[in-house]
């Protein structure tokens, strides 16, 4: 780094990162939703025949399609709420790929929505648990589209991840507590 830049002396303010360490029993993973701005040129007929092909589609109404466990991911559209049950088939053991996240971007983002890369594309809005489901309820409400409700990465789960030396999706965990910032530091000697 020196030779690049001969100013360089270790103390600048990007080379510290603010950290913090938790118990793991002491953290919450949340959901954390996303929010599709439209069906991509389908009707809801077409885009639940799609999503058919690797989720059982069940019609819940009004009732919210709470995602209980791994592999149900609750789908809101104007019409109602739908549970997407992921067919059997398509579960993976990979600890990247099995993710619901992961799940969600391969069966339904990408080939239903046309949504590549979630990072970038302006059509997908991400909606943390602490919100609730009236926030996805409310957006599908003024600008369309669909929102999904995701069942909350696990613990497990993300520590098989960091196990496996990979790396989450995006939008993949929303921690609580949050880390309030700028309150208190306290430099470690390493």
């Amino acid at each position: 780094m020196r030779k690049d830049n001969p100013g360089y002396c270790e103390e600048e303010p990007w080379n510290y990162i603010l950290s913090v360490v938790f118990p793991d029993d002491e953290l919450k993973i949340m959901d954390y939703n996303r929010v599709v701005r439209d069906f991509n040129g389908l009707t809801e007929k077409q885009l639940l025949s799609k999503i058919g092909k690797y989720f059982d589609v069940e019609f819940s109404g009004d009732d919210l399609a709470e995602p209980k466990k791994k592999g149900l991911i609750g789908m809101y559209v104007k019409s109602g709420w739908y549970t997407l049950y992921l067919k059997e088939e398509y579960m993976s053991a990979d600890p990247v790929e099995g993710l619901d996240v992961s799940l969600l971007q391969k069966y339904v983002l990408e080939p239903v929505f046309g949504i590549k890369d979630p990072r970038r594309d302006k059509r997908i809005a991400f909606v943390g648990g602490i919100r609730g489901t009236k926030e996805l309820i409310e957006r599908v409400n003024a600008q369309g589209g669909a929102a999904f409700w995701m069942h909350p990465t696990s613990m497990a789960e993300l520590l098989a991840v960091a196990d496996a030396g990979k790396l989450m999706p995006p939008k993949s965990t929303w921690f609580e507590p949050k880390l309030r910032s700028g309150l208190f530091i306290h430099s470690l000697e390493v």
